[in-house]
Formats: C-alpha cells, sequence, structure tokens
C-alpha cells in the first residue's frame, strides 16, 4: 500500500498529463467525422464555443474537485456532500465500462500499426480486410491483450515515473505528428476543396442535434464525467495556477481536435468525396482511410505515421481511463497500486473479451438490438456520463455552491477571469445541455430521430 498519495511533479507534469488524456480517439476519428456530418464549419463553430463555456465549467468544476478534496472520484463527491456518495460510484463505473472496450479498440489500432509497418497498404484497403479481422476469434484479442498490458505496465509505474513520464515524451510527439501530417495533406491536389467542405459553415445544416452532437463530443475530447480529472486533480500541487492549467488543456485539446479534422477530411474528401465522409466511427479510420493511403502518393510512410500518431493518443487516454480506476479502488479498499492494476486487468478481460467477440463468434448475441462493444458504448457515453455531469453541475451549483470551488481555483491568488461564466454555466446552461444530450441520444437510440 502506498504510505503517500502519488503527484505530478509541477504544473507541466499535470498539463501534459491531463491534455494526453483528453486527446484520443475521439479527436483524431470521432470529431472529423462529426464535423463532417453536421456541415463542417458551423459544427466546429459551435463546438468551439461550447468547449470554452460548457467544456471550461465542467473542466474547471472536476479538476477543483479532485484538488480540493485531494481524493478519487469515489470519494471525492462524498467528502464534498454525502448525500451524493451515489455520484462518485456513478462517476466510477464509468472509467470500469470504458476501459475494456477502448482497449478492444486500441488493440484494433495496434494491428493497423503493424500492417503498414510491414508495408501492406494494398492488403489493408480490401473491403472486407478490416471486417476479417475483427471478425477473427483470435488476433483481436492478441491485439487487445497486447494493448491493455501497455497500458497496465504504465500505470504501476505510479503517477510521476508512470503516468506523467510518458505523457511528456508522447504528448509533443503526438502534436508533431498531427501538425506534419496535416501539412502533407493541405500539398495534396485539389486538397482546398476538402479545407473549404471542413472549415465552411453549412447554416442549412444546423439544428439542435448539432448542438447535442457537440456536446457529445465535449466529454470524449475533455475527459469529462469519467472521474479522470478528478483523480488527476487530486495529483495536482496545491501550488499550480488552476485557471492557467484549464486554459492550456483546453488549447491542447481543441487544437489537436480542429488539426485532426484537417488531417482526414481533405484527404478523404480528395480521394473518396463526399460520400467518403458519411462513414462515421471504425468504420472511417479502419475501412476508408486506408483506401485514401492507398492512392495517396507516399501512402504507406502516411498511413504508418497516421497510426502511429492513433497508437500514441489511444494508449495515454486509456492509461487515464484505467488510472482513474485504479486510484478509485486504492482509496476506497486502502490497497496497493499493484493489486488494484491486477483488479483492472481482470475487469478487462471480463469485459473485453465479450466486446472483441461480439464482431465474430458472438456476433448474434445483442443487448437492445446491440453488440456488446456498441452496447457498453451506448451506456457510458449517451447515458452515465451525461447523468454524471448533471448531478456535478446540480452539487456544485446548489448544493455546496460554485463559490466552494472558486476559492479553490484561485487558493494562490490568481484571478479567476471567467467566474462569472462558470457561475452561470453550471447553474443554469450546462444542466439544460445536459438534459438536452440525454432527450437526444435517448430518442436516437429507439429510432425516433436521427443523430
Amino acid at each position: 500500500m502506498e504510505k503517500k498519495r502519488g503527484n505530478f511533479s509541477g504544473g507541466l507534469g499535470f498539463v501534459l498529463a491531463a491534455a494526453s488524456s483528453a486527446v484520443g480517439l475521439g479527436n483524431l476519428w470521432r470529431f472529423p467525422y462529426l464535423a463532417a456530418q453536421y456541415g463542417g464549419g458551423i459544427f466546429i463553430l459551435v463546438y468551439l464555443i461550447l468547449a470554452v463555456t460548457f467544456g471550461f465549467a465542467l473542466l474547471s468544476a472536476e479538476i477543483a474537485i479532485g484538488r480540493k478534496t485531494g481524493l478519487s472520484p469515489i470519494l471525492a463527491y462524498e467528502k464534498l456532500n454525502k448525500k451524493f456518495k451515489f455520484l462518485g460510484y456513478l462517476a466510477t463505473l464509468v472509467p470500469i465500462i470504458i476501459i475494456p472496450y477502448y482497449c478492444v479498440i486500441g488493440g484494433w489500432v495496434t494491428k493497423y500499426v503493424t500492417i503498414y509497418a510491414q508495408g501492406l497498404v494494398h492488403p489493408a484497403a480490401q473491403d472486407s480486410y478490416f471486417s476479417d479481422f475483427i471478425g477473427d476469434p483470435i488476433s483481436p484479442l492478441i491485439f487487445f491483450l497486447i494493448f491493455m498490458i501497455i497500458s497496465a505496465f504504465v500505470i504501476m509505474l505510479g503517477v510521476e515515473k508512470g503516468i506523467e513520464k510518458i505523457s511528456k515524451l508522447l504528448m509533443p510527439m503526438l502534436l508533431l505528428l498531427t501538425i506534419g501530417i496535416s501539412v502533407y495533406t493541405l500539398t495534396l491536389p485539389n486538397s482546398l476543396e476538402g479545407v473549404a467542405y471542413y472549415l465552411v459553415p453549412d447554416f442549412s445544416k444546423f439544428s439542435i442535434l448539432t448542438v447535442a452532437a457537440a456536446l457529445g463530443q465535449l466529454f470524449f475530447s475533455m475527459s469529462i464525467a469519467m472521474g479522470i480529472m478528478i483523480t488527476y486533480g487530486s495529483y495536482t500541487k496545491k501550488e499550480v495556477n488552476l485557471t492557467k492549467s484549464v486554459n492550456q488543456i483546453e488549447i491542447f485539446d481543441t487544437s489537436v481536435a480542429l488539426l485532426a479534422g484537417l488531417m482526414v477530411v481533405p484527404a478523404v474528401y480528395v480521394f473518396s468525396g463526399e460520400a467518403g465522409l458519411s462513414t462515421g466511427g471504425p468504420g472511417l479510420m479502419f475501412m476508408t482511410l486506408p483506401k485514401v493511403f492507398e492512392k495517396m502518393p507516399a501512402g504507406n510512410i502516411i498511413a504508418l505515421l497516421f497510426f502511429i500518431l492513433v497508437f500514441f493518443a489511444a494508449i495515454t487516454s486509456a492509461i487515464s481511463v484505467m488510472e482513474a480506476i485504479v486510484s478509485s479502488l486504492m482509496d476506497k479498499f486502502k490497497i496497493g497500486r499493484k493489486l488494484s492494476c491486477v483488479i483492472v486487468i481482470g475487469i478487462c478481460l471480463l469485459m473485453g473479451i465479450p466486446s472483441s467477440l461480439g464482431n465474430g463468434l458472438w456476433a448474434n448475441i445483442k443487448i437492445l438490438g446491440m453488440d456488446f462493444l456498441t452496447f457498453f458504448d451506448y451506456v457510458s457515453n449517451s447515458v452515465l456520463m451525461p447523468i454524471v455531469a448533471l448531478c456535478t453541475c446540480i452539487l456544485v451549483g446548489w448544493v455546496i455552491k460554485p463559490k466552494t470551488l472558486t476559492k479553490e481555483i484561485t487558493r494562490n491568488g490568481e484571478k479567476f477571469e471567467r467566474e462569472k461564466l462558470f457561475n452561470v454555466m453550471i447553474k443554469y446552461v450546462a444542466p439544460i445541455c445536459l438534459l438536452i444530450i440525454l432527450i437526444s441520444y435517448t430518442l436516437a437510440q429507439f429510432g425516433i430521430i436521427k443523430m
């Protein structure tokens, strides 16, 4: 058992770790296809407005809760108000559901790194390649295990020697790769047409669903309502400037999301047209993009660099999701980091194996019409995360009052320039937005509306 709670070495370590958590698969494949689907520039405009208001408020609140209590989410909410003890369990349940299937998808990314490392650009572009791979009972499980073990190994090393060290190494590399591939994409013939499609607003596509989609993306982009930012906040030293740190995390996260779109959308548009952009989720990354890489000059090298980039993003996010669970186990049951990691590995195996086999051997087994992976994704992202965020707003806005957290944010005398915005967002605007998400996702799930 650890005698002393782990800490980041300072502000830079915290910012890079938090930014690494935020920059994950959601930024690199979910953001580009949502931007394309919801009108390009208009989606980006809505997203940016929400990021500096809604995202800022919840991100600040969670980090402040973590640092103020010095606890992981399973105990932090209870310390603030005993009636909200249930919220700690809900917040901890989110990463428990997410990490198994996230490791499955991380395994897919790992597989594609090996494919392009072998120069297999043509086989990867075939229509059936991805479906044959995920339908195989053995190969996806092997790559799932590889990805999971790498993530768990970093967690076992601890906060400063593991999480912070790997974040300081991978985050700059991730940023450089993103910029490099984005610049290369802009040199492709007719790429400006794709850039215009990505950036020029199509106001005819604006609707309440555009707002709901952008809000949903914020959860992925900023690691909100997963217990991660509370956990990382609890590892942050008291002298760290939280206002400055939150601003830096926002800039990192939003920049990578925008660059990811610039990296993917123009390239797909040039080689596959608007139809290629309509493919969402795994289809865009593992089916459409390989076809683009096959046609692209130096496609195999760009594909290898791209999937290395995605692997870095996936591994840093997986580490943060896993750490949220490990930290809660350590706090709640007073057990050591290694034993907590072993328990998390057990959870990953228990839920990750069905998530992998749900595309092959167990494809006929459905829960509410969904395969295992889709079901776990729906429960965590469309149900639990909005509920956790909504309850957090109620707790902060109406029970303990925003002033409780603003005192923590300004404890070192720094100015909290967006304090009025924070108060309004937490008390009024964010709860309404979260209700919109919950209602929209529920109606979409039952086919009443189309997301």
